[in-house]
C-alpha cells in the first residue's frame, strides 16, 4: 500500500481522531496552522501531525484532503481546496445533506478532484468498534480512502457508489441519537417551568428505571458540543425536506442546541438547572 501525504481540515476533536488513525496506518498527516486557535495547534502538535502552515501549502503537498469541519463551513471549505488548486482526492465527512454533498461533488469534479462522500457515525475514534466511517463513491477512490485507514481504529465500510449515500445514512442516524436528545432536554426544560420536573421524573423511574438519570446526563454531556449539532440539526432537516418528508422537528431541534451554544469552550460539565436555566432565560 503506497505511504499517502494525507490533509486535514481541521484537527478538532473528531478530526484529530481521524488523523491518528492515519497515522497509525503509516501515513504522513498534515495541516495549517493558519488561523487555528491554540487548543487545535496543541492537538496537532500532541498527536505530531506536520504543520504546513497555510491551506495554500497543504493543498499544494497533499495527495490527499478529508475534510473535518463544522457543517455550515463544509461548501467554503471545498471552494477554498479549489481555489488553492489542489489535484489531489477529496473526502468531505462532515455531517452535511445528500444534496450538499452531491452540490460539493459538482463543484469539485468540475475543477477535476475526485471525490469521495463520508459519513462519520460515532464519537472521535480512539477504541475499535466504536466510530464507524461510511464511504459512498468511484470504487477505487473509496477503497483508497478506506486503506488509509487499515490499522485502526476507526472502521471503514464503503456503501456505494452514489454520491450522498453515506451522508444519507449520517443524517438518519443522527436524526435520531440527537434529535431525541434535543426533545428530552427541551422536555427537561418544559417540565422545570411548569413545576413538574419531580414528578415527571418520579413517573420515568417507574417506568423505566433509571431514565431520568440517563436523560439528565445526555442533557449535560450534549452542552459541549450543541454549537456544532444546531446546524447538523438543519441539515437533517433539509435532508428530511428534500425527501418530501416534514423537516420542522429537527429545525426545533435546532434551536434548543443554539439555545445551549453558550456552553462552548466552558470547560467544566454544566448542572442540569444551569442547562435547563439557559434554554428557558437564555444567557
Amino acid at each position: 500500500m503506497p505511504t499517502e501525504t494525507i490533509g486535514i481540515i481541521h484537527p478538532g476533536a473528531m478530526g484529530i481522531s481521524v488523523a491518528a488513525s492515519a497515522l497509525r496506518s503509516g501515513h504522513q498527516v498534515c495541516y495549517a496552522s493558519e488561523g487555528r486557535n491554540d487548543a487545535t495547534r496543541a492537538r496537532a502538535s500532541e498527536h505530531d501531525l506536520r504543520d504546513l502552515g497555510t491551506l495554500s501549502e497543504l493543498c499544494q503537498r497533499c495527495t490527499i484532503i478529508i475534510s473535518v469541519c463544522p457543517p455550515h463551513a463544509a461548501e467554503d471549505v471545498a471552494q477554498q481546496v479549489i481555489h488553492h488548486g489542489f489535484n489531489g482526492l477529496y473526502l468531505d465527512a462532515n455531517a452535511i445533506s445528500p444534496q450538499k454533498t452531491q452540490r460539493i461533488d459538482e463543484k469539485l469534479t468540475s475543477a477535476g478532484i475526485p471525490f469521495v462522500d463520508g459519513g462519520i457515525i460515532g464519537g472521535p475514534a480512539w477504541e475499535h468498534g466504536e466510530t464507524w466511517l461510511y464511504l459512498s463513491g468511484g470504487e477505487k477512490e473509496a477503497k483508497r480512502i478506506a486503506e488509509c485507514f487499515s490499522a485502526g481504529p476507526l472502521e471503514t465500510s464503503i456503501i456505494g457508489e452514489e454520491i450522498g449515500k453515506a451522508s444519507a445514512l449520517k443524517m438518519c442516524y443522527a436524526s435520531y441519537t440527537k434529535g431525541t436528545t434535543a426533545l428530552l432536554t427541551g422536555i427537561l426544560a418544559l417540565s422545570e417551568a411548569l413545576d413538574v420536573r419531580p414528578e415527571l421524573m418520579a413517573q420515568w423511574e417507574r417506568d423505566w428505571p433509571g431514565f431520568p438519570t440517563q436523560t439528565e446526563s445526555r442533557a449535560r454531556r450534549v452542552t459541549a458540543k450543541a454549537w456544532r449539532f444546531a446546524g447538523e440539526m438543519d441539515e437533517i432537516a433539509s435532508t428530511f425536506e428534500a425527501a418530501g418528508l416534514h423537516g420542522g422537528f429537527h429545525r426545533a431541534a435546532g434551536q434548543i442546541y443554539s439555545k445551549l451554544s453558550g456552553f462552548k469552550d466552558t470547560g467544566d460539565l454544566p448542572e442540569i438547572d444551569e442547562v435547563l436555566s439557559a434554554l428557558l432565560y437564555g444567557w
